[in-house]
């Protein structure tokens, strides 16, 4: 994925200045990555666990996700996890349940869903699993006017910011990616920064592409600084 540092992202100057709202997550925000293919080095359960969502969880009050990806945390450390953050008084993470919605939302949904699926490797007459928590929340969150799906898939972001081109309903619907909410907590300390700097280069800084179209750990920190300083304080 290529990282932005010319330009402000909406989303993001929004959450520095109100981190209290529903921001709902992608199932790779949740699942840690392996990228085993190109080192070899690998983020286990525990490791995202402390560098990743614990901080995110103890920073944002109201990440929510869509019941379609809990069907997907296959990892029973990852399940427990969000069980865990369910038992909580309060709860420290939102379910969305198609359950709650109404029947002209649940109509809307349907189209909304219509859209966006031809765009992505989920089949809705078999119900496969294949891209199906993505649809599931994208179309939610659009009938629901919820502004913040978080990602780390291009292909989910590109579904949002290119919902005018390829008419997928998702007008309303903002992106914030992995790397935007990474600096966030350096910019904050709200997380240990040598640790969020190894999840910076393990996502975004591995192969020879990366490191070319990318860029480096003090180059991000400061081009983003520069992006969003007036927000920081």
């Amino acid at each position: 994925m290529k990282i932005n540092i010319n330009t402000q992202n909406p989303s993001l100057i929004s959450i520095f200045k109100d981190p209290t709202q529903i921001i709902t997550l992608d199932a790779n925000f949740l699942i840690p990555p392996d990228r085993s293919r190109y080192t070899k080095r690998s983020f286990d359960f525990p490791l995202f666990k402390k560098v990743w969502l614990d901080p995110i969880f103890s920073t944002f009050p109201k990440l929510a996700i869509h019941e379609a990806v809990y069907e997907e945390l296959i990892l029973s450390s990852i399940q427990e996890y969000i069980e865990d953050l369910l038992e909580k008084n309060p709860p420290a993470i939102i379910i969305h349940k198609d359950s709650s919605l109404t029947a002209i939302e649940k109509g809307l949904r349907n189209s909304i869903e219509a859209k966006i699926y031809p765009h992505t490797n989920y089949e809705p007459m078999i119900d496969n699993k294949d891209d199906r928590g993505e649809v599931k929340s994208l179309s939610y969150i659009a009938v629901k006017n919820l502004l913040y799906f978080a990602a780390h898939d291009n292909n989910a972001i590109q579904l949002i910011e290119k919902a005018a081109e390829w008419s997928t309903g998702l007008d309303n619907v903002q992106a914030i990616k992995m790397y935007e909410l990474i600096y966030y907590l350096c910019a904050k300390d709200l997380g240990d920064k040598k640790s969020l700097r190894m999840l910076y280069k393990y996502q975004y800084y591995i192969t020879n592409f990366e490191k070319k179209t990318n860029p480096e750990w003090g180059k991000f920190i400061t081009q983003m600084t520069n992006l969003y300083k007036e927000y920081l304080n």
